[in-house]
């Protein structure tokens, strides 16, 4: 994982974009993570109940890292009760947590549908290479979310805004809550209010519609990135080796490439987010 710390958001989520494949590939040879992910494709498809799940730690931390639920993984009883839930029943365990999270896994896993208790198909290689990917996905999302939490927001943003379909999924989570509240100028002050208060304020002023279009997401992003780091000016440091370099070597209102250990990165201002 290549550092942003010290990088203007735009500058770092413009690097994460064109080092992506390398820093996937990196990781994937990782001793802990290759480890890991043996072991998931190795003995998830021998797993038929949700007992079985977290009974078998390395797949099960495989899985719920997957879904961004570390900070829940020695609540293995609640876990199975979750993955056990009637996913229809309004009183059911899933359906009475707010976190999106233990709903993306319960439908992922399918150890329970409306018709009751399933045997899923582990094995399916279309079903591990998905689950994988989630979990690189994740990891790349997270480690550089530590390091600024504007671009994690926005890489969270990204790989989430296909599923918004009403602002409740937005107010569900708080990475994204903290997204639009500050794309579209509204203050944090407002999460005090009700949810309905919320999603009225949210309405008046954006369409969610409008997250179909390419150009409009882009604008959200932009706006959202320039303010935070207006915000948070701390995050940048001028002896920042990334910096003085990008500093050193600009010509004009170009960038001349250098080299890194994982690629060739070309920045320049007119192409900052092509």
């Amino acid at each position: 994982m290549i550092s942003i710390s010290g990088l203007g958001s735009q500058t770092a989520l413009r690097l994460i974009d064109v080092t992506r494949e390398q820093q996937f590939d990196l990781m994937r040879n990782e001793v802990t993570n290759k480890r890991g992910e043996e072991a998931f494709r190795e003995r998830i498809g021998q797993i038929t109940t949700p007992q079985e799940l977290v009974a078998d730690f390395e797949v099960y931390r495989f899985v719920m890292q997957a879904f961004d639920l570390e900070d829940q993984i020695f609540g293995k009883g609640m876990i199975r009760k979750v993955l056990e839930s009637d996913p229809v029943a309004p009183e059911s365990l899933m359906n009475r947590l707010t976190d999106t999270r233990f709903r993306e896994m319960h439908l992922a896993l399918g150890f329970t549908t409306e018709d009751g208790p399933q045997v899923p198909d582990f094995s399916d290689a279309e079903f591990l290479n998905n689950m994988t990917d989630r979990y690189y996905n994740r990891q790349l999302i997270n480690q550089n979310d530590d390091q600024n939490p504007t671009v994690g927001t926005v890489l969270e943003f990204r790989d989430t805004f296909a599923e918004i379909t009403n602002w409740f999924d937005v107010l569900g989570d708080e990475k994204l809550t903290n997204f639009f509240q500050v794309a579209l100028g509204l203050p944090e002050q407002i999460s005090g209010l009700d949810l309905d208060k919320q999603k009225e304020l949210f309405e008046e002023k954006f369409n969610l519609t409008k997250l179909a279009d390419p150009a409009e997401r882009e604008r959200l992003i932009t706006r959202f990135a320039a303010v935070s780091d207006v915000l948070n000016p701390q995050r940048f440091r001028s002896n920042n080796i990334a910096v003085s370099i990008l500093q050193s070597a600009r010509i004009g209102a170009q960038f001349v490439p250098f080299t890194l250990d994982i690629a060739i990165v070309n920045f320049s201002a007119s192409s900052l987010y092509r």
